[in-house]
Parts: C-alpha cells; sequence; structure tokens
C-alpha cells in the first residue's frame, strides 16, 4: 500500500522556509539545514572556501566545543554530517526521534553561532590538504577530478570542491566570515526533517531557536554568478601515468541540467546503458568479456547542465579492447532504440530502487531540500514515476543521439595503458 503523504512547508518571517515530510511508520528523524551555494558559486582566488566553512562549523560555537557538537549527537546513537556540492552545502542528523529538539537544536547553534576561531582555520587548513592528497593517492577518486577539470574546462564547475593548495593558501579568515555572512542567510537556507516528526512542532523549535535571529537576506554577498560551461567542438583527452596494478578510466559526455525535460529519457538511457548488473556496459565487458571487475555509468546534473559519465578500473593492457566497446555500445543504442521490455525493465528498477530508498528518513530528508533548492518546491515522487513511465523507446535513441557523440567526450585516464595518439585515434569523430 502506497503512502502519498504530502510535505508540509511554512516560511517564516525572516524568509527561512521550513519543510517536514512525516513518516508515521518511523521511530527516528533526519534534520537538514541546507544552503544554496557551493563550489561553483566561489570566485576563483579562494576556491574550495565553502568546503573550508563546512569543516569549520564542526569546530565550536559561542557555547559548545567541537568535542561537546559531536558527543552531543553521537552519545544518543545519532549520526552528524555535511557534505559540500557544486550549488549547495548541508549540514545533517539522524537520531531517534525522541532527540529531534536536541539535533535540532545541535544544527542550528553550528549554523548560525560558529566561532571560526583563527587557530582551527590554520589547523583545518591542513586538514583539507591532507584530504586533497588522500584523493589525489586514491586513482579512483583522481581520475574523477581530473574527468571534471576537463568536462567543464572554461567555467567554475571545473575546479575542485576541495579547492587547491594555493586557493586554500589564500582563504583568510575575513573570507571566511565574508563567505559566511554574505551566504548563510534566511533567503538562502532550508531547514528539514523527515521521518517521526509532526510539523507544527517542528517549526516551533526552528522558529524559536537560534535560526529565528538569521538575518532575512544577505549583508554582502560572496556569491559570485555563474555562466554556462563554454561548448565543446572535439574529444578531449588527459591522461596521468602511473605505475599502478590497474588503469582507472573515466569518460563523459556533456548531458543536461535539471530542468530539461528530457531528463527523464536520460535516466533511463543511464539504467539501460550502465545503471545496474543487467545494464548494456556491465554485461559486454565484465559478464561475458571479463575486462573489469566494475563498470558503471552515472549522471552529474546542475541547475543549467550536466554530464553522462562512464567509469571502470581494468588491467592497462586491455584499455584499447574495453574503449572499442563502450564506444561500439554508445553507438548501438543511438543507432536503434531498446525493446520495450528492456525499457520497461529500466523504468521498473528506477522506480523500485526510489520507493525502498525513501523509506528511509534520510532519503526523504535529502528529497526536500535538493527540490527546494533546484525547483522551489517539493516534487512529488509518483510525478516523476509517472514522467518515467511515459518515455518511449524511441525518446531514449534520440537522447542517446544527442548526448553519446564523440564529439563532447571527455576522457580522463590515470595508469599505465596506451598512448595518447592510439587513444585519440578511437575517440576521434569519424
Amino acid at each position: 500500500m502506497r503512502q502519498n503523504i504530502t510535505p508540509n512547508i511554512t516560511i517564516l518571517p525572516n524568509g527561512l522556509r521550513v519543510a517536514t515530510h512525516a513518516m508515521p511508520s518511523s521511530q527516528t528523524v533526519a534534520v537538514g539545514i541546507w544552503c544554496g551555494v557551493g563550489a561553483r558559486h566561489e570566485p576563483a582566488r579562494i576556491g574550495g572556501i565553502s568546503h573550508f566553512l563546512e569543516h569549520l562549523l564542526f569546530k565550536g560555537t559561542k557555547t559548545r566545543s567541537a568535542r561537546r557538537i559531536s558527543e552531543e549527537v553521537e552519545g544518543v546513537g545519532g549520526d552528524l554530517n555535511a557534505y559540500t556540492a557544486e550549488e549547495r552545502t548541508c549540514f545533517y542528523a539522524a537520531a531517534s526521534a525522541d532527540h529531534l529538539a536536541r539535533v535540532t537544536e545541535v544544527l542550528s547553534d553550528m549554523y548560525y553561532n560558529s566561532r571560526i576561531d583563527p587557530k582551527e582555520v590554520e589547523r583545518e587548513r591542513g586538514v583539507i590538504v591532507e584530504e586533497i592528497e588522500m584523493i589525489r593517492d586514491e586513482s579512483a577518486q583522481h581520475v574523477q577530478e581530473l574527468l571534471t577539470a576537463e568536462t567543464w574546462k572554461g567555467s567554475s564547475l571545473s575546479r575542485p570542491i576541495t579547492g587547491t593548495k594555493k586557493s586554500l593558501s589564500a582563504i583568510s579568515r575575513q573570507d571566511l566570515m565574508n563567505h559566511l555572512h554574505g551566504n548563510y542567510h534566511a533567503g538562502r537556507t532550508i531547514v528539514t526533517a523527515a521521518g517521526a516528526v509532526a510539523h507544527e512542532e517542528f517549526v516551533k523549535l526552528v522558529s524559536s531557536g537560534f535560526l529565528k535571529k538569521i538575518p532575512g537576506n544577505s549583508t554582502g554577498t560572496t556569491h559570485s554568478s555563474v555562466s554556462l560551461p563554454p561548448r565543446q567542438a572535439a574529444p578531449r583527452l588527459v591522461i596521468e601515468s602511473r605505475e599502478n596494478q590497474q588503469t582507472q578510466i573515466a569518460l563523459s559526455f556533456r548531458g543536461v541540467g535539471s530542468y530539461d525535460p528530457k531528463r527523464y529519457a536520460v535516466s533511463l538511457l543511464h539504467v539501460i546503458l550502465g545503471g545496474n548488473m543487467s545494464s548494456r556496459l556491465f554485461q559486454e565487458l565484465r559478464e561475458r568479456r571479463g575486462l573489469c571487475y566494475s563498470i558503471g555509468s552515472s549522471l552529474s546534473t546542475h541547475s543549467d547542465c550536466g554530464a553522462f559519465e562512464i567509469a571502470l578500473g581494468l588491467d592497462g593492457k586491455n584499455v584499447v579492447k574495453a574503449l572499442k566497446l563502450i564506444l561500439s555500445e554508445c553507438a548501438r543504442i543511438a543507432g536503434k532504440a531498446p525493446s520495450i521490455a528492456e525499457l520497461r525493465r529500466a523504468c521498473d528498477y528506477s522506480i523500485g530502487t526510489s520507493r525502498m530508498a525513501l523509506e528511509r528518513a534520510a532519503t526523504q530528508n535529502y528529497r526536500l531540500g535538493t527540490s527546494l533548492l533546484n525547483y522551489g518546491k517539493v516534487v512529488s515522487p509518483e510525478s516523476v514515476y509517472d514522467r518515467l513511465a511515459k518515455v518511449t523507446p524511441a525518446e531514449i535513441q534520440a537522447v542517446a543521439q544527442k548526448i553519446l557523440q564523440n564529439r563532447t567526450l571527455c576522457l580522463a585516464m590515470v595508469g599505465p595503458g596506451p598512448s595518447r595518439e592510439e587513444i585519440l585515434g578511437l575517440i576521434r569523430p569519424a
């Protein structure tokens, strides 16, 4: 039996949006504070400042030490974390529903009252440098950063979310304070809760706590304007040779953004081509050929643009063979529409995995925040499922023809493998 509970949204006098999704069978609650600023909005000089500030908000407020912040949530079996993305930053916690007031207060205190202590700024600067080095040492993560830089070359999307050693060294405490006060205001902030939560009770918690004092708008924003990445007219390639046991490969094609009506067909194209173990790429390269342990596709979606990505790791001597097979599968789906049965399986998979995920309070909380930030409203899962069910085989073929073009292909490779010239010979448009 389906639950179709409509989320509740209240806008406080200062413009802060508060949204909840009640899950009557849940015994837990997930809370999030979302800010509509991320790495894409940063000036190049201080790239990584959103991520830097995310770290620092855990380092103590006017009334809580960093240790006390952790203990107040973890001490009741809860989870406290945050992440920075290209167009948003989120601070979130989950715990037993008995502790809703506690986790809401801790998150609100962090968001509004963080001290940004100068000693913590310097200490955390070093921690993030170690994070950058860790990503670089992990080839599967590093190849993704190389791919992102090449895919969005010429735009702020190409810069790493963590920043670089150079940009980190340029960020001062005053820069951090300007970024905090210029962006973490009610106009860009959304507070969400999902699970065992009553809307009016949660609104009262938020409106009577620290966030009632958050300014209604910017006091000198550092939010930079963004523009569409430059168009790409030819395939691009970046190779980093390493003496690894395995070679990591990541490819991208220009995709679609959050508002593009073709996004439903692109989502199903992703499932058919590389979204699960039944997908064409997994079956061809892993099951039939034994060329890799894992291969899959993913979608990177932003407000006005996106990328269709494929990633795998394999023995360097098999790179050419694997690339030929990947490009062949891309050409095959662009040349011939999938069968109705294959499309139905992809649709059922998408809807089924979504429904299972939405049984978790954390996933419902994520849906509230991202939907409000992306669209200014909460989009119902059933409306998405209805759109997916209406996608036709011809539409899948049409988006494959539009997206899977070597002209917009970017390829990153880390590890031993063929020469640059040999790979370019494979990926150049006919």
